[in-house]
């Protein structure tokens, strides 16, 4: 199963790791690290809580405008 990962940096150093589709959400000190626990949550979780078969998400990325003040 192919599932959504979003990281962003953390305030602290690090990355907060996301999967959308679980709403699971976990950190590490590195990209890799994020990934493999945000892999361990959300197996995890589906364990509990399976998902119907979906297909592949669409993630993009847009732009706001910044507003001048």
């Amino acid at each position: 199963m192919e599932l959504t990962a979003v990281l962003t940096p953390a305030e602290e150093g690090g990355y907060v790791a996301l999967n959308p589709e679980t709403g699971t959400t976990t950190q590490g000190e590195t990209v890799e690290e994020a990934i493999v626990n945000l892999t361990e949550a959300t197996a995890l979780y589906l364990s509990e809580f399976p998902l119907p078969a979906q297909g592949h998400p669409l993630v993009t990325m847009f732009s706001v405008p910044e507003t001048s003040r």
